[in-house]
């Protein structure tokens, strides 16, 4: 690993630039954070280290603004990554089986980039748009760019779209496993959501019931078939369907998606970005209005 000044940081002339921090992607539920706990040395780190199973939608929290930031940050980008790798040194210890594991760990580190990727092009497709080969090989290398913002060895990191493709498949097909760190992420699909602090338990057991409906359906719905088989979440026929006309009638509505405000369309990360780059561009005399066409 190394400090020196990281790779170009992806901007506004790139997809993962237009489209991670798409208020869009939250549509997809955590199917990033589930499937990087499925992983067990990445599972058993969070275990041993995390708070996750206190504060879990705190932690979740901390977490996407650094990753947003690494994406949008510009010439921080790099800092950025690196302090993300930073946070993880010390995150190391012992499996069940007696071998050790490392958050650092070149295949774990790229594990978690993998499934943000993964993440970005299923939301894509499901809740915005179709994309077409180039498009799939366009965003793979501005992963791969992404990903060197962090300063970790990129010996894990597939060379190409087609490698990565393989390299997916065979994480699915033999690598996963039900963590009981992923057993726990997903619990409140079957046990309801956990009451928010200072909300009377009257109050929750009334409206929690729709929110635990939801909740599920966007969790589970956003699984990889995989992931379900391996989690025994519950899918049926019936509910593919429902979740099909669901994401049809998102891509329906997004005729109207630019006329929205951009702080419906965008996290704050990618809000700001956008902002900067208008100003950047009307400093420079260019057209900064650009931006809205994105």
């Amino acid at each position: 690993m190394t400090d020196e000044p990281g790779p170009t940081p992806l901007g506004p002339g790139s997809l993962t630039w237009r489209y991670f921090g798409d208020t869009r992607m939250l549509l997809v539920g955590p199917r990033a954070a589930v499937l990087q706990n499925m992983l067990p040395a990445l599972g058993q780190g969070v275990l041993d280290h995390s708070v996750f199973f206190s504060e879990t939608f705190a932690r979740l929290k901390r977490s996407a603004g650094p990753i947003l930031d690494t994406v949008y940050g510009g010439e921080r980008s790099a800092e950025t990554g690196r302090k993300v790798r930073d946070y993880h040194r010390d995150i190391k210890g012992t499996m069940p089986d007696g071998s050790r594991y490392h958050a650092l760990d070149p295949e774990t580190y790229y594990w978690a980039h993998a499934t943000f990727l993964d993440h970005m092009l299923y939301g894509i497709e499901t809740f915005i748009r179709p994309l077409d080969e180039a498009e799939k090989r366009r965003i793979y290398d501005e992963s791969k760019t992404w990903f060197r913002m962090y300063g970790v060895s990129d010996r894990a990191m597939p060379e190409d779209w087609e490698a990565f493709q393989a390299y997916w498949k065979r994480m699915l097909d033999e690598e996963i496993v039900a963590h009981r760190t992923a057993r726990y992420g997903v619990g409140y699909v079957t046990k309801g959501l956990p009451a928010p602090p200072k909300v009377p338990a009257r109050l929750w057991r009334a409206v929690s019931p729709p929110l635990n409906a939801v909740a599920r359906f966007i969790t589970v719905g956003g699984l990889h078939p995989r992931m379900r088989e391996l989690l025994d979440l519950p899918w049926s026929a019936a509910d593919e369907r429902r979740y099909r006309r669901f994401a049809a009638a998102v891509r329906a509505g997004n005729r109207l998606w630019p006329l929205l405000p951009e702080a419906v369309r965008y996290l704050p990360q990618a809000r700001r970005a956008r902002t900067a780059t208008r100003a950047a561009a009307a400093r420079d005399g260019q057209d900064p209005d650009r931006m809205r066409a994105s």
